[in-house]
């Protein structure tokens, strides 16, 4: 997800099929597959709704999460489903509906509302600074952005500051962090993107949907971030994620490519 390079996005599993599986089920497979996130496809019980999904991380299920709403939509649509609407799927998740564009390769989901925003207590900023082993003046801002996951965003002054950061993890327990930092006019990119979730099997997301939709409503509503711009992420894994952000009419879109690397057949049964 989130990159036009095969084997360089954020993966994610999907299985298409999931009727029958109980949550039992569903979460045993997602810790079987050891990746970020699991995707399961069911029928709609919303009638606006074209499909519904459920997310699990290895140990959890999340009521909405960026990259898998992206890539459920990606195989819905190969598995040869058709939304109500032309050019827009309505999915159903435990946050709600969630409308995702499509035009040809590149999907954009409607970021959801942010069901907590707002300032950092000074406890917690003084643990992500020392987490991110950096002074806490270079925290030039930090901002609850919930929205499924619990994101903390936090501001620096630089993408190359972004880029530098070697966290201790141990001090970040509990916490889950996005950190991001403008390029220098001209790079390609406008903004450098990283998140850590310490205590999960990855530690360190290699493309989030989520946090960079809480933070496009964090940056544009604040005026540091323009209407429109992508946001880099995954550099340092190795990765060339790509993430696409434009406000629209009241409406967030976070958007990006989506490839399929892997297909077939799975045994689980309901």
């Amino acid at each position: 997800m989130f990159t036009t390079e095969p084997y360089r996005g954020n993966p994610l599993a999907v299985v298409v099929e999931a009727e029958g599986l109980t949550t039992e089920q569903m979460q045993q497979f997602a810790n079987w597959t050891n990746l970020s996130e699991t995707t399961f496809l069911l029928p709609p019980t919303h009638p606006d709704a074209d499909y519904r999904v459920r997310i699990f991380t290895c140990r959890e299920e999340f009521p909405f999460a960026g990259h898998p709403t992206l890539g459920s939509a990606h195989a819905w649509l190969e598995a040869g489903g058709v939304p109500k609407q032309e050019g827009v799927l309505v999915q159903e998740c435990g946050a709600g509906l969630v409308r995702v564009k499509h035009d040809g390769g590149t999907l954009a989901f409607a970021a959801p509302p942010l069901t907590r925003s707002g300032p950092v207590d000074d406890t917690d900023l003084a643990r992500i600074a020392a987490g991110l082993r950096l002074p806490p003046t270079a925290l030039l801002d930090a901002s609850w952005l919930v929205n499924g996951p619990d994101w903390i965003g936090v501001l620096l002054e630089s993408a190359e500051q972004v880029l530098a950061i070697t966290p201790d993890y141990p001090a970040l327990e509990g916490l889950k962090i996005g950190v991001i930092g403008p390029h220098a006019a001209g790079a390609g990119e406008d903004f450098e993107v990283r998140t850590f979730i310490p205590g999960d099997a990855a530690a360190e997301d290699p493309v989030t949907g989520s946090f960079n939709a809480g933070a496009a409503e964090w940056l544009i509503g604040t005026g540091r971030a323009p209407a429109s711009y992508t946001a880099a992420q995954g550099t340092v894994l190795g990765r060339a994620g790509r993430v696409t952000v434009e406000a629209v009419d009241g409406d967030i879109w976070v958007g990006g490519n989506s490839i399929t690397c892997i297909s077939g057949n799975v045994a689980l049964h309901g």
